[in-house]
């Protein structure tokens, strides 16, 4: 009986490490590099995420909302609490919780695409490119003492 137990629990452990998000311990800004992207675009107020490094959902949790102003043409942007998406490599897409505002009003950013030296942020069916070295630091959120960011 014991033997048994030992077995089902085994196979309940394997199944979970095969699903498992974020066992290697990078932090969210670690892993942003290691997909081809600038650590410029997440704030400094992550306090956790998990990656299905299988489908590439993500979640992304914030300890508030944050705003920053996204260089170089000083766009408001608006980050919620909970941030999803897919994030494959060079490519973020069926992004939630990040909005810009431009033109008098707020805007889903709904993918971004990252190049050798752009960025492609899309926004609905249109889009903008940025130089990704504009995104090389980690932004603090406006309004806030900073913070040393560590996931």
């Amino acid at each position: 009986m014991e033997g048994k137990i030992i077995f089902l629990f085994s196979i309940l452990l394997l199944s979970v490490v095969s699903h498992s998000q974020n066992f290697d311990h990078k932090s969210a800004y670690d892993q942003l590099q290691t997909n081809g992207f600038p650590v410029g675009l997440l704030p400094e107020n992550v306090v956790g995420y998990s990656l299905n490094t299988t489908t590439g959902d993500f979640v992304l949790n914030l300890d508030d909302h944050c705003q920053i102003t996204l260089p170089p043409d000083n766009y408001l942007a608006s980050y919620s609490t909970k941030i999803t998406g897919k994030l494959l490599d060079r490519r973020i897409k069926e992004l939630n919780g990040i909005r810009v505002r431009a033109f008098f009003q707020w805007w889903s950013i709904t993918g971004i695409k990252s190049t050798e030296d752009d960025l492609v942020f899309e926004v609905g069916i249109a889009s903008a490119k940025y130089k990704s070295k504009n995104f090389g630091a980690i932004p603090f959120c406006e309004g806030r003492k900073p913070r040393v960011a560590s996931v």
